[in-house]
């Protein structure tokens, strides 16, 4: 996917190789004025993007950027991937050389030990004559017998190729041959058979422990050969990794160099056309037609730049037809003047009626508050004691309560009492019947205990119905309770009402006040309008002076619009020339009165001074003038 992407740039960089350079227009030399005659050839020179409309142009400069950084990116983590991919596989050849080859061949090492050791335990049981010394001799085969037959495991569940099974075999036939003249030797040695033993030693032994050192040697260097395959191999991947990422490293530089090369030009052309554009309108050229053929951001500025253009191009048509308009329009200004000057003597009249009725309102408002504020007083009286109620009803609410307890207290105690009566009654009625075993002599006894039953009975009956007057009151004491629990409720439900009733009066007063304040506030603007009003006057005049300012300002804006170069159907006209009056009379605005201009509001701009020649004829009519 990386090579078609970078065949798909380079197609793209041959075709703008190809594309032939736009055709520009310089800025005129000088400044083109209005009445100089424009050429339609001239007007319509258009600025064009002779460029292809392809998908690369047309996608957006970040994602052109994106796009680049993220091949390059691509690259360099291609780079990484098989970088790593291949330092893996060298891994797993190293971990087969350290964790397999070279284990092995010290195990089979240690194999050629143990048999070397076995070799040296049976000599020597052939040379000695101790038996004991023999004994050990012989432990000590069996123990390395017992090293090479875990080793052999260990060797025959790691091999898994044919010839190391193969050599592997070879070694086993070669054990299983001289295992048996190790234990014949060793058995001749223990009897005391020593000629016997050398002999086998030296006839038929020696050959088998050379075959089976032979076969040993072959399995160590099957070993070491897989071992050298494996160096070479991890030397060949090194070699070939090297040099195919120097082929993408340079495959990525060049291609890192194109993307830079095909995203700045596609970004500064585009840049260089509207600069020239800019400086074209700059230059007072507004005849020019941009078009531009892609939708990224330089596209978008070129029609940014385009629809700045005939914005222009309608905003300067629009002044030039409205300067005549500006100048008609403020000649009827000074005659709506006139008609301002009768509106502003009847609105005086009717500010003076007004102010007679705000102060009559101001007062019947000043009652209404001095009104609420009594209100306000005999409402928080009523809130202090309906607080006061609900204390009082809160303390009856304790005591019952604690009436309630007392009187549970009462009846437990009763139940006490009815319990000791019980327990009397069933006393005495065990006395009397002891008292009936006795006989006459227990007679007596029996009176007694026969009283005593019957106190008990009454003392019984008497705490039955103490208890049951005690639970009557107690229900009923409960009852109350629960009442006057309602009853305190029911207080501090209208503790709140007063206290909101209060607050609102609070409101009602306040709000009293401020539109008390508001009125006095009101009655005061309503003086200063009267004040105003009576200096309109000399407002209409300064405006009838402005008015004559600004046609000659609408002549002087038709001149300065005409330096405009416009297509052909829209020509600039020269401007409207207006003969300036005869001068010699100060400027009306001068007499305007000094608190005039302090009723200006702070954030509005003073009307423009009319010119004293503009102003002389209307200031000779007005010199008198300070009131009506």
């Amino acid at each position: 996917m990386f090579t078609l992407f970078v065949i798909y740039l380079l197609i793209i960089l041959k075709s703008r190789l190809h594309t032939p350079k736009q055709d520009t227009r310089g800025a005129p030399n000088r400044r083109t004025t209005a009445t100089a005659p424009v050429s339609s050839a001239a007007t319509f020179q258009p600025l064009r993007r002779q460029r292809p409309m392809n998908a690369f142009n047309n996608l957006r400069i970040g994602i052109r950027l994106g796009i680049g950084f993220a091949l390059l990116i691509a690259a360099v983590l291609f780079v990484a991937l098989f970088a790593r991919l291949t330092l893996g596989g060298i891994k797993e050849e190293l971990d087969v050389l350290t964790d397999d080859r070279v284990v092995k061949v010290e195990q089979v090492n240690s194999i050629i030990d143990n048999v070397n050791e076995i070799g040296t335990s049976v000599r020597n049981i052939a040379l000695l004559s101790d038996t004991q010394k023999m004994q050990a001799e012989l432990a000590d085969i069996r123990e390395a017998k017992a090293r090479n037959a875990e080793l052999y495991k260990k060797l025959e569940d790691s091999i898994q190729s044919e010839k190391g099974k193969a050599a592997l075999r070879t070694a086993f036939e070669a054990r299983s041959a001289y295992n048996p003249l190790i234990e014949r030797a060793s058995e001749l040695g223990l009897a005391n058979k020593q000629d016997e033993a050398t002999a086998l030693l030296l006839g038929e032994l020696q050959p088998a422990q050379k075959r089976y050192m032979g076969a040993l040697t072959d399995l160590i260097t099957l070993q070491k050969s897989m071992m050298a395959q494996s160096d070479e191999s991890v030397t060949q991947t090194v070699a070939s990794a090297g040099t195919l990422m120097l082929t993408i490293a340079v495959v990525t530089g060049i291609t890192g160099v194109l993307l830079a090369w095909a995203i700045t030009r596609s970004i500064t052309a585009p840049i260089r056309q509207a600069v020239q554009v800019a400086e074209t309108v700059a230059a007072g050229d507004l005849s020019s037609r941009i078009e531009s053929q892609s939708k990224d951001e330089t596209g978008q500025l070129l029609a940014a730049l385009r629809t700045m253009n005939d914005s222009l191009v309608g905003i300067v048509s629009s002044v030039r037809n409205s300067s005549d308009s500006i100048a008609t329009g403020s000649s009827q200004i000074a005659t709506g003047n006139a008609d301002l000057s009768q509106r502003t003597e009847e609105q005086a009249s009717n500010l003076q009626q007004t102010a007679a009725s705000m102060e009559q309102l101001t007062q019947t408002v000043k009652q209404n508050a001095d009104t609420a504020r009594q209100a306000t007083q005999l409402a928080g009286s009523a809130s202090n004691a309906a607080a006061q109620g609900g204390t009082v009803v809160a303390q009856v609410v304790s005591t019952m309560g604690e009436i309630s307890e007392s009187s549970r207290k009462i009846s437990d105690i009763i139940g006490v009492i009815d319990g000791i009566a019980f327990q009397t009654n069933i006393l005495a009625l065990n006395a009397a019947v002891e008292a009936a075993r006795a006989g006459e002599q227990g007679r007596g006894f029996a009176v007694v205990a026969s009283e005593v039953r019957s106190l008990a009975q009454r003392s019984a009956s008497a705490a039955k119905e103490i208890k049951t007057l005690i639970g009557a009151s107690v229900e009923k004491v409960e009852n109350g309770s629960k009442l006057v629990h309602e009853a305190g409720q029911s207080m501090g439900e209208i503790v709140s009402q007063v206290k909101r009733v209060n607050d609102l009066i609070n409101e009602i007063s306040a709000s009293s006040v401020e539109q008390s304040t508001g009125i006095g506030q009101i009655g005061d603007a309503v003086s200063q309008l009267d004040q105003v009003t009576q200096q309109n006057a000399a407002l209409v005049e300064e405006s009838a002076a402005a008015a004559e300012s600004l046609k000659h300002q609408a002549a002087n804006l038709a001149q300065t619009v005409a330096v405009f170069k416009l297509s052909g159907n829209q020509q600039a006209f020269a401007p409207v020339q207006h003969s300036a009056p005869a001068a010699g009379k100060p400027n009306a605005a001068n007499r305007i009165p000094a608190r005039v201009a302090n009723l200006v509001r702070p954030g509005a701009k003073p009307a423009a001074a009319a010119h004293p020649q503009q102003t002389a004829a209307l200031a000779a009519s007005s010199d008198d003038w300070t009131s009506f």
